[in-house]
């Protein structure tokens, strides 16, 4: 098109010119400025096809970057430890009652008023101390009426007694007959075992006016007091209040309920800590002597009971206290920390990283909560690669990345590592 034009215009300019071949060489430069803007556009052209061709390509290359870097930020890091076989002792602290050596509470065995009190809570007390005196009006005269029926009792015995002797000599000489002389003598029998009776009777009034004075059982404490002067108690059987509690704490007994998965660790002789809330920077020790060796069903525990010396009167009754054991290992057991457990729909598990870095999701059978640890007794093995803390988006079969080796679980050392180490 372009050559087109040229001859057009050749053809044109000698007729507007004369036509002669003079004006010939004038064509020349406009037929050169039509071509150097040309080779300047094709130029051009393919300088932004070129730019673009570069934008494309570092664009992709940017783009294939980011997909491996999310790719690779895609796989979770994780950092893994290593379930060992426990050597050391096992932890339990279970929550204990303490309760008093002995305790007695202190009840009226007489009807009547309360003259006076002399031993308060808290105060310590010998066997045969004291501890309150109760008039007894009705008593005193029950004991008078008894005496004066004792005299007169032992009046007759004599009076029949005389008779029956004058009866056996009268016999003798004829004068009354031998069953007259038997009665007399059976009447002296009668009355004297009445007078048994009275005397009997004596001695039990006499022993409850020995119950006016209420006294402590044995050395101890007094840890109740429920009495105040001129008031009314009663010997009633059914309804009588409890007027004082004395308690002997120089010894203490603690009961712990132990859960049955527990019991097969605890055995009497073991020693114990107890840590009380009052003393949060000692330790008392404790030792149990004697376990009930029978489950509640109710609880599923075992009741065991835990003997303290308690010198100084620290351990008080109804005290809350945590009671510490340590339990022997369990050859048969591997523990891992509870924050490597998955709770799925599948039961109890955990992942396990494979030869490959690849998750395996294991179903495993717990024994014993530790706390922090726990006991696995199947579906693990020494040595394994167990995810600590695992992402909930873990599945079979995943790439992970390992961060550092499986270090061993804490609290737990390998078995063939001295304990002494």
């Amino acid at each position: 098109m372009m050559d087109t034009i040229d001859n057009l215009e050749t053809r044109e300019r000698p007729a507007e010119v004369g036509g002669g071949p003079e004006h010939a060489p004038l064509l020349a430069p406009r037929r050169r400025g039509w071509r150097g803007l040309t080779i300047f556009g094709i130029v051009a052209l393919t300088i932004l096809v070129a730019v673009a061709a570069l934008g494309i390509t570092i664009r992709r290359h940017k783009e294939a970057v980011l997909v491996r870097q999310t790719e690779e930020a895609a796989i979770p890091t994780v950092d893994p430890v290593s379930p060992q076989q426990g050597v050391n002792p096992r932890p339990l602290v279970l929550p204990g009652e303490i309760a008093a050596f002995y305790t007695a509470p202190i009840y009226s065995q007489v009807s009547g008023y309360v003259k006076m009190w002399y031993k308060d809570i808290g105060a310590r007390v010998k066997a045969g101390d004291v501890l309150a005196y109760i008039e007894t009006p009705g008593l005193d005269q029950e004991l008078e009426r008894a005496k004066a029926e004792l005299a007169e009792a032992q009046a007759n015995v004599k009076l029949a007694q005389v008779t029956a002797v004058r009866w056996r000599k009268l016999l003798t000489t004829q004068s009354v007959s031998q069953e007259e002389a038997d009665v007399k003598a059976a009447d002296a029998q009668a009355l004297e075992a009445r007078a048994q009776a009275a005397a009997a009777h004596v001695s039990r009034v006499e022993a409850l006016e020995g119950f006016k004075k209420l006294v402590a059982p044995f050395d101890g404490i007094v840890t109740a007091r429920k009495v105040h002067p001129g008031e009314l108690v009663t010997a009633d059987q059914t309804n009588r209040p409890e007027l004082f509690e004395v308690s002997d704490i120089q010894k203490v007994r603690v009961y712990v309920k132990v859960p049955q998965a527990y019991t097969a660790g605890i055995h009497p002789g073991m020693d114990a800590k107890l840590d009380l809330p009052q003393y949060p920077n000692k330790m008392f020790d404790a030792k149990l002597i004697t376990v009930s060796n029978a489950i509640d069903p109710a609880s599923r525990t075992e009741l065991v009971e835990l003997l303290a010396d308690n010198p100084l009167g620290e351990l008080t009754p109804g005290t809350f206290t945590e009671v510490h054991f340590e339990l022997p290992p369990n050859p048969d057991a591997v523990r891992i920390p509870t924050s490597a457990l998955i709770f799925q729909e599948h039961g109890l598990q955990v992942a396990v990283v494979g030869p490959n870095d690849r998750i395996e999701l294991k179903n495993i059978r717990a024994g014993v909560d530790l706390g922090t640890e726990i006991e696995v007794v199947d579906g693990l093995r020494p040595g394994e690669r167990v995810v600590n803390s695992p992402p909930a988006t873990l599945f079979q079969g995943e790439l992970v990345r390992v961060e550092t080796q499986a270090q061993p679980a804490s609290g737990t050392k390998a078995a063939s590592e001295p304990e002494g180490k």
